[in-house]
């Protein structure tokens, strides 16, 4: 049970961000700034959890902790840059569309997800992913507001840079659980974060060090951006997924969805039409069909096992 509420906690504060973005903008400070220095004190943050780790379990560097090769430390700090970009495509879309509407946009790399896997695997889906990407699209177009008419002046710039966050997101995915696996998770999220910051860096240097925002403002809120983005999800996800499995980490990871939308609703005061929350549900359940379809043919094989012998 501990595993799955690892899980779940992850989910729900990669749900948080986009809240705190938008107090962020409201605040007076623009995207460079907050996705810089949510990068800065992510990448400390981690280092600091990394050597604190090693520390307290007398690790030396002959461990698995700190054992990294200069060329799968480039891998992973190259996988990194995908993250990089999906914070700040991401936080760049929250500029012009409501929260509520662009978390429903980085959620099309469920689909995205598919179609990639089914291109590099050279495998059509199987009925289930077919099924669960009509659902999903029943759902997003209600969750998007066009159909209540709530976002009738949505900015196309927010949508194509939320779009974009979808398809950079799809690719850390993708290359996150392919790339260097043996290493200490803590490690690896340490180094792919290290590659997010020097890219977010190269594009936004950070000039809040030295003009005084982070005396104003900006501090806190790159605190919690940091935390609820940089450190718990990836450390949470680490602990509970191997445990659970990658199928109902899937559906509990969908928590960042009605996580986002409720914040957005509560804190930002946006507004969020009944026909938005029914999609927000129908998206969640064409996430988690498959999954469910998975364990009930799981089940019914155990059934006929059993009845044959």
């Amino acid at each position: 049970m501990k595993h799955i509420l690892f899980v779940l906690a992850g989910a729900i504060s990669y749900g948080l961000l986009s809240t705190f973005v938008k107090k962020a903008y409201e605040s007076g400070f623009h995207v460079g700034e907050v996705v810089g220095s949510q990068n800065l004190f992510g990448v400390v943050m981690l280092w600091t959890m990394v050597l604190a780790t090693a520390k307290s379990a007398r690790a030396d560097l002959t461990q698995n902790t700190f054992k990294v090769a200069p060329s799968q430390a480039l891998k992973l700090m190259a996988v990194g840059t995908a993250s990089g970009l999906t914070g700040m495509l991401y936080y760049a879309a929250l500029q012009y569309i409501p929260a509520s509407f662009s978390i429903i946009l980085l959620f099309q790399f469920t689909w995205m997800g598919i179609l990639l896997e089914a291109i590099i695997e050279r495998k059509r889906p199987g009925k289930d992913k077919i099924i669960s990407l009509l659902i999903l699209f029943v759902g997003i177009i209600m969750a998007s507001g066009f159909v209540g008419g709530t976002h009738e002046a949505t900015s196309w710039i927010g949508i194509a840079l939320g779009l974009l966050s979808a398809v950079t997101y799809t690719m850390f995915i993708s290359l996150s659980g392919k790339v260097e696996n043996h290493i200490a998770p803590i490690t690896r999220s340490a180094i792919m974060q290290s590659g997010s910051f020097v890219l977010v860096m190269l594009v936004f240097p950070p000039h809040f060090l030295v003009n005084g925002a982070l005396h104003q403002e900006l501090l806190p809120w790159a605190l919690l951006l940091a935390l609820f983005g940089a450190v718990i999800p990836p450390l949470f996800f680490a602990i509970g997924v191997p445990r659970i499995g990658g199928g109902l980490a899937t559906i509990l990871s969908a928590a960042e969805l009605p996580a986002a939308v409720l914040m957005s609703f509560v804190v930002l005061n946006e507004s969020v039409h009944w026909l938005q929350w029914l999609g927000v549900a129908v998206t969640m359940f064409g996430i988690s069909l498959p999954e469910l379809m998975k364990r009930r043919k799981n089940r019914q094989a155990i059934i006929s096992a059993k009845i044959t012998v």
